[in-house]
């Protein structure tokens, strides 16, 4: 188990990505906190399905940031510590930018954009008194390529993408690598409310001629924030079956 005894926050867990991310960080021997924002009894169903582990589940909302600040002191309390972050919160909302509302513009900015400074910013301390640690921020190829209908979406992705290397630099020397990962076309809930018609042109884009896995993403993770990945920070790693290639 290459993270025994290892100590990790991981934001968004309860579906997804995110969920696949919390059993496979669990798997390899970590202690595993996560947050959910509203969704009480997926939350419980992950501890259930894990309850030999140590999991702890927390309630937050990443657009607040003195809740931010807490679910990390919370965290170390019950864990004894911080060696991880996942970034991994997020939330979409498509639309025309001819039609966008501002309430969509600013809901979007906030929980994906603003909702990493906050959870990064109460954990950051901890990491750097220590002298070590690893942050990985989840964000999609919609942020380097951009695509159609997502101008906010794309907007907050391509600004974790600054986020994450601008960090990697302040905190290297520290020995905190901080990396992003950028996935393509994933089958979780987000893809599965994609119209029928428009997910074959999709896959018509993709080179490997299908979806990515939730799976696929968290094996990532569970490398990045090893010992194995101490040399690698401020990186960009897209996992999208080629279709950026």
């Amino acid at each position: 188990m290459i993270l025994k005894n290892k100590i990790a926050l991981v934001t968004g867990g309860s579906r997804g990505i995110g969920r696949a991310i919390v059993k496979e960080l669990s798997n390899e021997g970590a202690k595993v906190a996560f947050t959910y924002k509203e969704n009480v009894l997926l939350a419980k169903k992950i501890v259930r399905d894990l309850k030999n582990r140590q999991i702890l589940a927390l309630q937050l909302d990443v657009c607040d940031f003195a809740m931010a600040k807490k679910v990390v002191e919370m965290t170390k309390k019950e864990f004894g510590g911080l060696d991880i972050l996942v970034n991994n919160a997020g939330i979409t909302k498509d639309n025309l930018l001819m039609f966008m509302s501002k309430e969509d513009w600013d809901s979007v900015i906030d929980t994906n954009l603003n909702g990493i400074f906050n959870v990064t910013r109460a954990a950051i301390i901890t990491l750097m008194k220590q002298k070590s640690g690893s942050i990985v921020n989840i964000t999609s190829i919609s942020g380097i390529i951009g695509l159609s209908g997502q101008v906010n979406y794309a907007a907050s992705k391509a600004g974790i993408i600054g986020f994450t290397k601008s960090l990697a630099r302040e905190v290297a020397k520290l020995g905190i690598n901080v990396n992003a990962i950028a996935p393509g076309f994933i089958d979780t809930d987000m893809f599965t409310r994609i119209p029928d018609k428009f997910k074959k042109e999709m896959l018509n884009l993709i080179p490997m001629g299908r979806v990515g896995k939730p799976e696929d993403i968290a094996q990532l993770v569970a490398y990045l924030v090893s010992d194995a990945a101490k040399y690698i920070t401020g990186q960009v790693i897209t996992i999208d079956g080629g279709m950026t290639a």
